[in-house]
């Protein structure tokens, strides 16, 4: 084997084998840190927001015990809608003896101090001062085109906002993979999940579970391609640097029920290999 070829196999784990593989007719992707970069870091916005909305409280707990609970449950709910993290952040509140804000209005101040890193990130690749590429997972577009190639159907699930998703999809040139196969967080939270878009890929398409391969680098999308059997790619993303292992991702995409580890795509032809699909490449 080439060296090189040999590098991109060690950049796969391989945490169980009894996975599916071959046969796969449709692939649903996660968007932020599987994908997109344009929100890279939301973390590092939505955590601290938290952890001063609870300090406020007059808690006794220190910054950094609210931190490590603050941030159990927000990646815990990673691949949820954010409604969902903002509904147990005011449950929280309510536990520490005050009255909380609705979920919508903590899910808007949130939006509000992440926006200022996402729209600058938007502005500086609509003046070229990024590029597409910068602003992706490495490997993803040879990854999205390979599967086409094979025709797989895929589609594409975020728990942002769906107008935002659509747009940043658009931003980064993905669009054509996808198509109206497109979703994302709508006003009224229940209209929409992950659990959701699997039962309509399961139940309207003929796809079996087997069938079906799913990547994302949070809880939600993982537990929920494998409970209908299909193959989970967990995708622990270094989001800034571009290559290398998140290991606290990689830990939690583990305990989620993940097969295989990746830290991106750039192993994407040995990837397909693994799984039984390099036909046409």
């Amino acid at each position: 084997m080439p060296e090189a070829a040999s590098e991109k196999r060690d950049q796969i784990e391989i945490v169980g084998r009894n996975f599916p593989s071959g046969n796969f007719r449709a692939a649903i992707f996660d968007f932020d840190g599987t994908l997109s970069l344009i929100r890279r870091n939301w973390q590092d916005v939505m955590i601290p927001m938290m952890v001063d909305i609870l300090t406020a409280t007059g808690t006794r707990e220190t910054r950094q015990q609210l931190h490590d609970h603050v941030e159990n449950y927000v990646m815990r709910l990673n691949g949820r809608q954010t409604i969902y993290q903002m509904m147990q952040l005011a449950e929280e509140v309510e536990k520490r003896g005050q009255q909380p804000l609705a979920a919508i209005d903590y899910k808007n101040q949130y939006h509000d101090l992440l926006w200022v890193k996402v729209s600058a990130r938007i502005e500086a690749l609509q003046m070229g001062q990024l590029t597409q590429e910068e602003l992706t997972v490495p490997g993803s577009r040879p990854l999205l085109s390979a599967l086409a190639q094979q025709n797989l159907t895929l589609y594409l699930a975020s728990g942002t906002d769906l107008h935002y998703v659509q747009q940043e999809v658009e931003l980064l040139r993905l669009s054509s993979f996808f198509g109206s196969r497109i979703y994302g967080a709508l006003p009224d939270y229940e209209r929409f999940s992950k659990a959701m878009i699997v039962e309509k890929i399961i139940g309207r398409t003929g796809v079996d579970g087997d069938q079906l391969v799913g990547f994302g680098d949070g809880f939600v999308e993982i537990e929920e391609v494998k409970k209908v059997g299909g193959l989970a790619i967990g995708v622990a993303s270094d989001e800034n640097n571009r290559r290398g292992i998140n290991p606290w991702k990689r830990d939690r995409l583990i305990r989620a029920g993940a097969d295989i580890i990746i830290g991106d795509y750039q192993c994407c032809e040995e990837l397909l290999e693994l799984i039984g699909l390099n036909q046409a490449l």
